[in-house]
């Protein structure tokens, strides 16, 4: 349930053009008050100099005022407020979504920057903070995989733990298979209406006990979907080297096996991307984001009711002050 929030609307808001007249009542009790109380005419005023008006003369405007907020209540009142009542109930079918993503030691090739891992750690974490209603896990691979963060909504800690992700935490080499069966192991068992694994590497199997093919076979079984995507520039691509001199950078030979990352995309009615750079990365995450989009059914209603009483109690109250004052304090004769 979204909080809700009170308004004020009118039944009949043409009713409060009325209060245009408010003006044109002032100038009219001021006409009518200077014609009812009689004037003299004297030839030297300073004999009245010093004289200071009471405080019953200062507060006789105040009838005036008690009357003209008297109509101007009552306008309002005429224009029957109404509070509204407004809110919405969404009914949110969250997707499972698992990164898996390549941490080996060609994930620090600088084609992208400041490096193929950071630059998918950066892209991966705006796309976390664009899916709010998903649970979502991470999975990091390279000579093997191990489960970093288990399925959560919060998506504080899947960002902390993506964080601290970074190349060399485990055994090197790209166990494609091996990656990809830890994440189906994360959902498979998972109620969700979809269930969608993003897999993300740029080398070739070459590690591990599980093939990619079967990986994606057991995917298919339990209709998870896999995006495959392939991490690097084409050709050649500068990679870090440190040596007794320093960090020195040698091209390294971009070799990624996309036959293979096509095929498990295909057999999970899912798709392959090849991202040269990180503004292309972040465009197939924002077309996985539009493919994987939540579905929401919003129940909205409205509940209205009649405000004008107060104000006519309101209404009532400044009526009887007046008459009360008139015919007392500010009672004059002729």
């Amino acid at each position: 349930m979204i909080p809700y929030f009170e308004y004020i609307s009118f039944e009949n808001p043409k009713a409060l053009w009325l209060l245009v007249l408010l003006p044109f009542i002032a100038a009219w009790q001021i006409w009518q008050r200077r014609r009812i109380f009689p004037r003299i005419r004297i030839s030297n005023a300073d004999l009245f100099r010093d004289v200071k008006k009471s405080l019953r003369q200062r507060l006789f405007p105040l009838l005036a005022i008690l009357r003209l907020l008297l109509i101007a209540v009552v306008i309002v009142a005429l224009a029957r407020p109404q509070s509204s009542l407004r809110g919405r109930e969404e009914n949110m079918e969250g997707v499972d979504i698992v990164l898996a993503i390549d941490v080996s030691g060609s994930m620090l090739a600088e084609d992208f920057s400041p490096n193929r891992l950071e630059a998918a750690k950066n892209v991966a974490a705006d796309f976390i903070m664009q899916r709010p209603s998903d649970r979502m896990s991470l999975v990091v691979f390279s000579g093997e995989s191990f489960t970093q963060c288990p399925l959560t909504t919060d998506h504080r800690i899947l960002l902390s733990q993506l964080a601290n992700v970074k190349s060399g935490m485990i055994q090197d080499g790209t166990a494609i298979g091996d990656g990809l069966a830890t994440a189906v192991n994360r959902v498979r068992n998972s109620e969700a209406k979809s269930k969608t694994i993003i897999l993300l590497t740029d080398g070739v199997h070459n590690a591990g006990s599980v093939d990619p093919l079967t990986a994606a076979e057991i995917a298919k079984m339990y209709n998870i979907r896999v995006y495959t995507i392939g991490v690097g520039t084409q050709g050649v691509a500068p990679y870090p080297v440190q040596t007794p001199f320093g960090k020195q950078y040698q091209n390294v030979k971009v070799e990624i096996d996309e036959k293979l990352l096509r095929e498990m995309s295909n057999m999970t009615d899912g798709q392959y991307f090849r991202a040269t750079n990180k503004k292309k990365l972040e465009a197939i995450f924002k077309e996985i984001d539009k493919l994987e989009k939540t579905k929401i059914e919003v129940l909205s209603f409205e509940e209205k009711s009649d405000e004008y009483k107060p104000l006519l109690w309101f209404a009532l109250a400044l009526l009887l002050l007046e008459l009360c004052l008139r015919w007392t304090i500010f009672r004059t004769f002729p």
